[in-house]
């Protein structure tokens, strides 16, 4: 905010203490010190009021999330999985809430003599693919140093 060095501050004491005198000086800057540490003091006093807002107002959220929690739990107590999956049930044999649902042995027709077996059917078909090639074994001769050559010596002969 206020850039205050030592070259500043300087410039300040020397003139504070040609414009007040040196005999009223240290009266000046001790009323300056106390008004410091009362503008401090209400700082900080401010700034506490504020976290403790800013406190209240997290409580206040956490209170209205663990409410909401609460009453999420309470529509889950309701729940009944056997209800549900009856129902399910229900529509499934009853497609349409007007019809009564049709018995069960009018539904299926009755086996005759003159029926041919299904044929089977296989859940895969088959793959003809050739498998790769295994690599060749690991040798000592995979694990030889590489020599390189010596360098070539640069310029003309001799």
């Amino acid at each position: 905010m206020f850039e205050l060095d030592w070259g500043k501050l300087v410039v300040i004491g020397i003139v504070a203490l040609i414009v007040i005198g040196p005999k009223e000086l240290p009266t000046v800057l001790r009323t300056l010190a106390q008004y410091m540490a009362k503008i401090r003091r209400m700082a900080s006093e401010f700034q506490g009021q504020f976290k403790e807002a800013l406190r209240e107002a997290e409580v206040a959220d956490l209170k209205k999330t663990a409410e909401e929690m609460s009453s999420s739990v309470a529509d889950f107590s309701n729940f009944d999985p056997m209800a549900n999956a009856q129902k399910e049930m229900e529509r499934a044999f009853n497609p349409e809430p007007d019809k009564p649902a049709e018995p069960a042995a009018t539904a299926t027709p009755a086996p005759t003599e003159a029926a041919t077996p299904l044929p089977e059917v296989s859940a895969l078909p088959d793959i003809d693919v050739p498998l790769p090639e295994p690599p060749a074994p690991v040798t000592n001769a995979d694990f030889a140093a590489v020599e390189t050559p010596p360098p070539k010596q640069a310029g003309g002969g001799t």
